[in-house]
């Protein structure tokens, strides 16, 4: 029998999904699940791009260009001068989601074997496509305690190797809500001068901020034209994770060009994604309001009812959707199966992300989860109360 290839036996399933078998025969029993385990927003997706798709009038559905159309690398231009960043329209082209612009930026930016530093938690698949482009990943720790934040500037130098070309950064962050601020952007600047490295950053999450916090994506730092490769969606930002549009930037244009030739090897990103995310850029400005105001009142809901559970920790997420709770449990990932196989309150359970798969230094987050307050409050409070249930019940809890 022919062997699997080393690169497909080292790619890491994801954490977020690895539990939907169990999750599958809970509602096989009918068991309902709260899933706080994935980033789908129940918010409503604009109406301009629904109404855009229902009025299509097509007669082929053909390929498009390779960086994606005309017409909305155009208005996506415009859209990113109203936001502070002054970008070009050969500085940028369309993906197929952020998934695929990570994928290029590693393939254009980084050779096999070279690494990357990546502050730790992260979004698990990062992993995933450093393992399928031959990149290194080297993580940067940040811990519970300190709510994630950076440790000082001479622990990222320590990292750093003849083999290390990137830096990569999520802002805000995914899983733990993270969010840089300017000085900390400046002190990367400097590094990354320094010592001639790529900034990568993925800022899907850029709307999401709270607590009067701005977002400032490292296109806005001077000096660093030829260093920056921002990774930006529509997933997130509309409510619209199935269209599978994403953006690619950088004012390198070496950058763009070598990306691009990787883009043509699949032709084009999808074409009806496109339409209804070019759509979209005509969303009213009241919709990101709402919807600020709507995940901030989530976000405050959750934590203080997790901090009220005994042995519960998580510490205020200052932007994204997600939250990073630390549980009286012996191990989170047998926990969470265990939730979904053994355990439920009303025929209901609730399912969330481990968050060892978040790590990769081995021994990190195995007490922690990720969750996504992506439910509207009464399905959370829901939740909360099955998560609060089941850590009564569960026979591994060991309070301190």
């Amino acid at each position: 029998m022919p062997s699997i290839s080393h690169r497909g036996t080292v790619m890491p399933a994801s954490p977020i999904r690895r539990l939907v078998p169990f999750a599958e025969q809970a509602k096989n029993k009918g068991i309902k699940v709260f899933h706080l385990n994935i980033g789908q927003p129940d918010i409503k997706t604009p109406q301009v791009a629904l109404e855009a798709m229902h009025s299509l009038d097509l007669n082929v559905i053909e390929y498009g260009h390779s960086a994606g159309r005309e017409s909305y690398i155009k208005k996506l231009s415009a859209y990113y001068k109203t936001k502070g960043i002054n970008i070009n329209t050969d500085q940028l082209m369309i993906t197929t989601g952020g998934s695929e612009a990570i994928s290029l930026a590693f393939l254009s930016c980084l050779d096999v074997g070279d690494e990357v530093i990546v502050p730790e938690p992260f979004y698990a698949n990062y992993y995933g496509f450093a393992s399928s482009t031959g990149v290194k990943v080297v993580p940067l720790s940040s811990d519970i305690d300190t709510s994630f934040a950076l440790p000082s500037f001479s622990e990222i130098e320590k990292l750093i190797t003849d083999r290390t070309r990137a830096i990569f950064i999520c802002n805000p962050n995914n899983p733990t809500g993270y969010l840089y601020s300017r000085e900390e952007l400046e002190q990367l600047k400097d590094i990354v001068k320094r010592h001639d490295l790529y900034l990568l950053s993925d800022e899907v999450y850029s709307e999401f901020c709270y607590d009067g916090a701005q977002h400032i994506s490292i296109m806005e730092l001077e000096g660093l034209e030829d260093h920056t490769v921002m990774i930006d969606s529509v997933s997130k930002r509309y409510s619209e994770c199935g269209l599978r549009i994403g953006m690619l930037l950088s004012r390198n244009p070496r950058i763009i060009e070598t990306a691009l030739k990787f883009a043509q090897a699949r032709l084009c990103p999808p074409t009806l994604g496109q339409i209804a995310a070019e759509a979209s850029l005509e969303t009213p400005e009241e919709y990101f309001r709402e919807t600020n105001v709507e995940y901030n009142k989530r976000r405050n809901f959750l934590i203080e009812r997790l901090n009220r559970i005994p042995g519960v920790f998580s510490p205020m997420p200052k932007g994204a959707f997600y939250t990073v709770a630390r549980l009286p449990v012996d191990d989170a990932d047998k926990f969470c199966q265990w939730v979904l196989s053994d355990f439920s309150y009303n025929n209901q359970t609730v399912m969330m992300a481990p968050a060892s798969g978040f790590y990769i230094t081995p021994g990190k987050g195995t007490k922690e989860v990720r969750i996504a307050y992506v439910l509207n409050i009464d399905d959370l409070a829901a939740a909360i109360d099955i998560l609060e249930r089941a850590l009564e019940a569960y026979p591994n809890r060991c309070l301190d």
